[in-house]
C-alpha cells in the first residue's frame, strides 16, 4: 500500500469516527425526557455510589428531569428546539462526506469542525452562568469541543501530508495538455 492510500485510509477513519460520534450525539438530543429519568433512576440506584459521593450531581440531575418533565407536559413544544440541535448534528455530519469523498479539497470543512469546537468554549462560559447552568457542567460541555477537536487535527495535519504527495505526483507527472489549447 502506498502513503497515499496509507493516508486516505487513515483519514476516512478518522472521519468516520468523528461522524458516527456526530450522529450519536444527535440522536441523543431527541429522547431527552425519557434519558434524564434512566439516568436518574440509574444514578439514584441503591448500588450506585452518586448519590453519596456527588450530591451536587444527582441534584442536578434531579432538577434537569424535574425541569424537562415540567416543559414535556405543560409546554411540549419548548423541546422542538432540542430536536433542531438533534438535526444540527445530524446535518454538520453530512457535511464530513465532502473530506471522506476528497479530503484535499475538502479541507476547510474540517477547519470549520475546528472553529466550531473551538466555539464550544466561550458558548458554554457565557450562556452557563446567564442560564443557570454549575460551572462543572459547563466544564463537561467543554469538553466535547475539547475532545472534538483532536480527531480533526489529527485528519487535518493528515491532509496536509496527503496534499504535498499530490502535488509531487502532479509535478512528476503533469497532466497532458490538449492540442491546440
Amino acid at each position: 500500500m502506498s502513503e497515499r492510500q496509507a493516508l486516505t485510509r487513515g483519514i476516512r477513519r478518522w472521519l468516520v469516527f468523528f461522524i458516527v460520534c456526530l450522529v450519536l450525539s444527535g440522536l441523543t438530543a431527541f429522547p431527552l425526557v425519557t434519558e434524564l429519568r434512566w439516568t436518574e433512576d440509574l444514578l439514584s440506584a441503591s448500588a450506585s455510589p452518586v448519590p453519596e459521593h456527588f450530591p451536587g450531581l444527582m441534584e442536578w440531575i434531579t432538577r434537569v428531569r424535574e425541569g424537562l418533565d415540567t416543559v414535556d407536559r405543560e409546554q411540549p413544544f419548548m423541546l422542538y428546539g432540542t430536536d433542531w440541535l438533534a438535526f444540527a448534528h445530524l446535518v454538520i455530519a453530512v457535511a464530513f462526506y465532502g473530506p471522506y469523498r476528497d479530503p484535499v479539497r475538502n479541507i476547510w470543512v474540517i477547519e470549520f469542525g475546528m472553529i466550531a469546537c473551538a466555539g464550544i468554549i466561550p458558548l458554554a462560559l457565557i450562556c452557563g452562568p446567564i442560564r443557570g447552568i454549575p460551572f462543572w457542567w459547563s466544564v463537561i460541555d467543554m469538553s466535547f469541543g475539547v475532545f472534538g477537536v483532536i480527531p480533526l487535527l489529527i485528519v487535518r495535519r493528515m491532509i496536509k501530508r496527503l496534499e504535498v504527495l499530490e502535488r509531487a505526483a502532479t509535478a512528476a507527472n503533469p497532466p497532458a495538455v490538449p492540442a491546440g489549447a
